[in-house]
């Protein structure tokens, strides 16, 4: 299977990132990606207020486009996320879909993680106005299992590994990591959760600027179950830009790679206690 990670530096002009993500998923489509994976709120990125004001039910705008392009396009498309509003509740949700090649809904995964931290001075509090996630989702495109996770997630080994336990030979990780976090750890988080797990990430991030003093690092990036970067997009250090990289996921060449060093088969499920309560 053949998959894209779209690199975005979306703003608050929904207009003009809709038309960006649609010019670069069917780019994307043009060159065989039968896979494509956007970026978190790809729709929208902007202060708390924006988001909240902005947000969409699933069938608002963003989310009627994605599944129009994954038809028109025969696509598997893994829409980032967007801040879904929810009937009967105060908080939006981070929210991550994706889109078989009919069209139709073939997963809804809600961010589990919130972004609650200081980075270089700068505040981040997602929970002040998302709603965390509750469910592990596992997905199929065209047979392939399929996890799905957003950004900050990333830094939560765990639910990977049940991703990986439950079956995902592919995990997608639509992100908007900061220039500081990403310059630190991006690269070396994707290609860990890709050897530990033994499963290819597709990993799609936001770049450049969006709102005074906040940088999203970009580098966009498709890694396989060995580690080895497949495709990578530049990242904030070479400019902002929108672009997308392909790369072939080789079934065959994970399966070498699960059989011959085959740490997943050789967990102890029966060894591993989790502390209770597990202390921070």
């Amino acid at each position: 299977m053949r998959a894209a990670a779209v690199q975005l530096n979306s703003t608050d002009d929904k207009d003009r990132n809709l038309a960006t993500a649609d010019r670069l998923t069917r780019a994307a489509a043009a060159e065989g990606a039968e896979l494509v994976v956007l970026p978190e709120k790809f729709n929208l990125l902007t202060g708390e207020g924006g988001m909240r004001a902005g947000a969409e039910p699933l069938d608002g705008p963003a989310l009627t486009w994605a599944g129009d392009a994954a038809r028109e396009l025969s696509i598997d498309l893994v829409a980032g996320s967007i801040a879904e509003r929810r009937s009967g509740r105060e908080r939006v949700s981070n929210t991550s879909v994706h889109f078989g090649p009919d069209g139709e809904i073939q997963a809804v995964y809600r961010k589990i993680h919130m972004f609650d931290v200081v980075v270089e001075g700068v505040e981040y509090r997602e929970s002040a106005t998302e709603e965390r996630g509750e469910e592990i989702v596992l997905s199929e495109a065209r047979g392939v299992p399929l996890g799905l996770s957003v950004c900050y997630d990333l830094r939560f080994p765990e639910l990977y590994r049940i991703l990986a336990v439950r079956g995902a030979r592919a995990i997608a990780v639509p992100a908007a990591f900061t220039r500081p976090t990403g310059l630190a750890h991006w690269d070396l988080l994707v290609r860990a959760r890709a050897v530990e797990n033994q499963a290819f990430v597709v990993a799609a991030g936001q770049v450049g600027w969006w709102l005074p003093g906040r940088e999203t690092f970009g580098a966009s990036m498709i890694v396989d179950p060995w580690g080895d970067v497949l495709a990578r997009a530049p990242d904030a250090r070479a400019g902002a830009e929108e672009t997308f990289v392909c790369a072939d996921l080789d079934l065959a060449r994970q399966d070498e790679i699960r059989e011959r060093l085959p740490s997943l088969a050789g967990r102890v499920d029966e060894a591993y206690r989790w502390p209770t309560p597990a202390p921070a």
